[in-house]
């Protein structure tokens, strides 16, 4: 069964994987044999020595992802380090908190650049490369706001909404090619994006109450799911939004 999750010898890119969730689902899927390219817009120093201590390769590309140009370039340069991309784990993303009534233009184009647009894009460039080899495990990072509203989040949930529907429709088209496309949405996690959740009292209780688990999820929740995800394990899971929210969905 263990072989099952084996990731030895695969090539895993994780964009935002300086700190957060990124971290841990870097960190996960080298625990579990992969290299990976670290991708941020500020080096993945702290990721990049711990991934080296678990003996595994790594390389770090510092880029903005606003740029549709950088992409190309991400997936150029992994092809000629590793030769292939088995893995792509579209996790960078943005949040602006503004009640809707005053939200900005430029507050909504930026949030659904980077958390939507660039999932589309990316997932395409490497794709291309999967196709050749008839494999490859495409990772969208979701949330919960792709199911909710939310308070204050306007473009932050439409462009979650829109990485569950790219999810399911870029799986509808690359089964056949053997790439499986889907998607973890994380419930509220103790990251950059919740410090002010998590530090307004009443927010906080009034979202721990919520939770059957009783507290905030870790980054390292995600990585036993990122590699699930990644691994030969869910070869026949196509389209599907996981949910890792420490059971706030179910109340």
């Amino acid at each position: 069964m263990s072989s099952l999750f084996d990731l030895r010898g695969k090539t895993a890119i994780v964009t935002g994987a300086s700190t957060g969730l990124g971290q841990g689902m870097s960190l996960g899927l080298a625990e579990a044999g992969a290299d990976v390219v670290l991708v941020d817009y500020v080096e993945s120093t702290e990721t990049d020595q711990k991934i080296r201590a678990l003996g595994r390769r790594t390389l770090m590309i510092v880029a903005n992802l606003m740029e549709m140009s950088s992409i190309g370039m991400i997936v150029e340069k992994t092809l000629k380090e590793f030769g292939k991309v088995d893995i792509l784990v579209n996790n960078a993303g943005i949040i602006r908190r503004t009640p809707a009534i005053d939200f900005s233009e430029k507050d909504w184009d930026e949030v659904m650049l980077l958390n939507s647009k660039t999932v589309f894009f990316f997932s395409q460039g490497v794709a291309r490369d999967m196709m050749k080899r008839k494999e490859g495990k495409i990772i969208n990072v979701a949330s919960l706001l792709s199911f909710q509203g939310g308070i204050t989040v306007p473009s932050y949930a439409a462009s979650k909404g829109a990485v569950a529907q790219v999810t399911k429709a870029l799986a509808n088209e690359w089964a056949k090619h053997g790439i499986n496309v889907n998607a973890i949405a994380p419930g509220y996690m103790a990251t950059n994006n919740t410090k002010a959740l998590r530090e307004d009292p009443v927010r906080s209780k009034a979202i721990l109450d919520r939770i059957p688990a009783e507290r905030w999820g870790l980054p390292s929740d995600l990585a036993g799911v990122a590699v699930f995800l990644a691994s030969h394990a869910s070869d026949y899971v196509n389209g599907h939004v996981l949910v890792v929210d420490g059971g706030w969905l179910a109340r």
